[in-house]
């Protein structure tokens, strides 16, 4: 009994990866999402090349001749010793005994982030309050720096550097968890909805009661639902290929991400089981809200509720990632649509294996129960009423032949 049905799942499963993985629509389906991927690449680059130019900030000095002179000359010695970006400085003006200078006229109509006037025992800088309050005490260092005679030596500062810290590190494993999470969430929406419309396609083409007629309804949504997570492990490979050709052709990576608890190895092996059972557990509930719908307008009604209790799930996993060791953390492992990602920030910040075995087996556990119920609720509302509505057909062909003449 189990063998027929694992072959049954086999089949169904074959026949719709096979339909769609060779279809036309598939082709754009995974060049849709390369194509913002390469358009926002293309958009950063450039953007960055702005910012870069925006962000050379230019410090004009208009002093006394040997005042703005000894003050750049400051600057180029100090520069080296400093860190945090330290603006260039060009001499505007160099001014005579009493001469005025207007520094907010300059600032209207040249490049120019800021301008230091005065003398070196009191500079003024003109500049807007965020540039002032950046730059207030570093063009004083300046100008110390130049009124001196002598070189000031800078020592060497021996450095003793410490990796990391527990702080650090734990702070780490919360941001690859968060990036997890997020990943998980953005594939299983993007790829979750093809087992839909498949569902739905098949039902209004009457193909699906065929099918039901000879395979049990259980075994038919098993293969559907292995089938569409086939499928759509093809699109993320294609994706991950693609964005590993353009790492490689010279694009700008991902930041690094800390390294999580399990290790890289373990967690993307639990990123890649996770997201099957985050699949599956979507892809059976999308199943049941085909059975029930009739028409494309009411697989969009019945599919909202669905769409947003995943996007609440997300957030009450993603708000247990700040609440550790609470009953909100407890509550998010254990109900099986949040288990998931919950789970995998779990393996981000603990190293124990066997909390996941365990949750990996729960939520298969629920992938049963659900297509089960979704496979016996479409069984009482669209098997009920598909062989009614046949044998109507029948009778009215057969009352139908009686009346002809012969």
């Amino acid at each position: 009994m189990f063998a027929e049905r694992m072959r049954a799942v086999w089949v169904i499963a074959r026949r719709d990866f096979v339909a769609v993985v060779f279809s036309k629509a598939f082709i754009f389906f995974l060049l849709g999402p390369l194509f913002p991927i390469i358009i926002g690449f293309f958009a950063g680059a450039i953007g960055a090349s702005v910012q870069h130019d925006l962000d050379r900030a230019v410090i004009g000095v208009a002093m006394p001749a040997r005042d703005g002179d000894k003050l750049i000359m400051a600057r180029d010695a100090m520069a080296d010793h400093m860190t945090g970006g330290v603006p260039d400085m060009v001499v505007i003006d160099r001014l005579r005994p009493g001469e005025h200078f207007d520094a907010r006229a300059i600032l209207k109509k040249r490049q120019l982030a800021a301008v230091v006037t005065g003398t070196l025992d009191a500079p003024v800088l003109t500049a807007t309050q965020g540039r002032i309050d950046d730059w207030r005490g570093m063009v004083a260092l300046f100008a110390a720096r130049a009124r001196s005679s002598e070189a000031i030596a800078y020592p060497d500062v021996r450095a003793d550097v410490v990796i990391t810290s527990a702080a650090h590190e734990h702070n780490g494993q919360v941001v690859t968890a968060q990036a997890g999470q997020l990943l998980l969430f953005l594939l299983t929406m993007l790829l979750a909805g093809m087992v839909l419309s498949n569902l739905v396609e098949e039902k209004a083409n009457k193909i699906i009661e065929i099918l039901a007629a000879s395979i049990p309804m259980d075994a038919l949504f098993m293969g559907k639902l292995f089938a569409m997570l086939a499928v759509s492990m093809v699109g993320v490979a294609v994706w991950g290929t693609g964005y590993g050709m353009m790492v490689l052709a010279g694009a700008r990576s991902i930041p690094l991400l800390a390294t999580p608890a399990v290790g890289w190895p373990l967690f993307l092996a639990l990123g890649f089981l996770y997201f099957a059972m985050a699949y599956l557990l979507l892809g059976s509930m999308f199943l049941a809200i085909g059975g029930m719908a009739n028409t494309v307008r009411e697989v969009q009604t019945l599919s909202m509720p669905a769409t947003m209790m995943q996007l609440i799930v997300f957030f009450l996993a993603s708000f247990a990632l700040a609440r550790p060791g609470t009953w909100i953390e407890t509550l998010s492992e254990v109900f099986p649509v949040s288990s998931p990602y919950a789970m995998l920030a779990h393996a981000a910040e603990h190293p124990a294996i066997m909390p996941h075995v365990i949750a990996l087996a729960w939520q298969g556990l629920w992938v049963v129960i659900m297509v089960r119920g979704g496979a016996m609720l479409f069984r009482r509302t669209v098997m009920k009423s598909g062989p009614g509505r046949v044998r109507k057909r029948a009778a009215n062909r057969a009352g139908n032949r009686a009346g002809q003449p012969a």
